[in-house]
């Protein structure tokens, strides 16, 4: 049986992979990072280690005992730890942050990328074995949008592009071709919570990856937390970047949707 090695972060992305790993018969080793990971990982993973992310250091032991050499990076860790005091309190990390050229989060996880690769390990793609959550192209909702959402639309997506390669986000709020939010390192739910605060007559949201995204770590996803959370705000369609963008949650989100009027659309 194959051993893997999971880097645990937020939300359902590391649930999913773990259940997917296994069903391919799969062992899976996972380091969980406490105040982020979802305790559920316990129930997925075969062998859960909690770290604190001043513990840094310790996962390359940890691999090393456990006798792995593939391992995946699924999930985020909360932006705002990426300046709080615990990323200090590990030595190794704190040389490796004062080494790179900036602190986007990008170059942080490729750093820590980088260093997993001189330990001797492999790092592979996130999207491992669950390349299924991946939607073809076209309409994914009974409602498909409007004119004026489908012009939102195509005017978002060349913009998205562009704040996708400077890597300032991958998301934009679009109403009447205006741009109405931008997201940075807050995230696409806090994006979306702006937006409806700022537009309360409904826009549209559109996802899109960066030209050279790195699959190792780093992909869009959207799921049920994101539908709910442009039904809340009063959003009228969801675009996302066919391919390239994960659907957790894909059945009961575009039930959801459905029922709210709510149109997605793979592009």
């Amino acid at each position: 049986m194959e051993k893997i090695g999971l880097i645990a972060g937020n939300r359902k992305f590391p649930l999913l992979f773990c259940e997917a790993a296994k069903k391919k018969g799969c062992s899976v080793v996972a380091v969980a990072i406490r105040k982020d990971t979802s305790p559920r990982i316990s129930k997925c993973a075969d062998k859960v280690y909690w770290l604190k992310l001043s513990d840094f250091s310790r996962m390359f032991d940890i691999f090393e005992s456990e006798g792995i050499t593939k391992i995946v990076m699924a999930g985020q860790i909360s932006p705002h730890r990426l300046f709080g005091k615990e990323i200090g309190k590990d030595e190794e990390l704190k040389k490796m942050l004062a080494l790179i050229r900036d602190h986007k989060a990008d170059t942080i996880f490729g750093a820590i990328a980088d260093k997993l690769e001189a330990r001797g390990f492999q790092l592979i793609s996130s999207t491992t074995y669950i390349e299924d959550l991946f939607p073809a192209k076209g309409v994914l909702t009974l409602r498909e949008p409007t004119f004026s959402e489908w012009d939102d639309i195509y005017f978002g997506l060349d913009l998205a592009k562009e704040i996708a390669y400077l890597d300032i986000g991958q998301t934009v709020a679009v109403k009447n071709k205006a741009i109405v939010a931008v997201e940075a390192l807050e995230g696409t739910d806090n994006l979306i919570r702006r937006a409806g605060r700022i537009v309360r007559d409904g826009f549209t949201l559109i996802k899109v990856s960066k030209p050279n995204q790195d699959l190792r770590f780093d992909i869009p996803v959207v799921g049920l937390k994101t539908v709910k959370g442009l039904i809340r705000a009063g959003a009228r369609s969801l675009a996302i970047e066919s391919g390239k963008t994960l659907f957790i949650d894909k059945k009961d989100s575009i039930e959801l949707a459905n029922r709210k009027g709510l149109a997605i659309v793979s592009v």
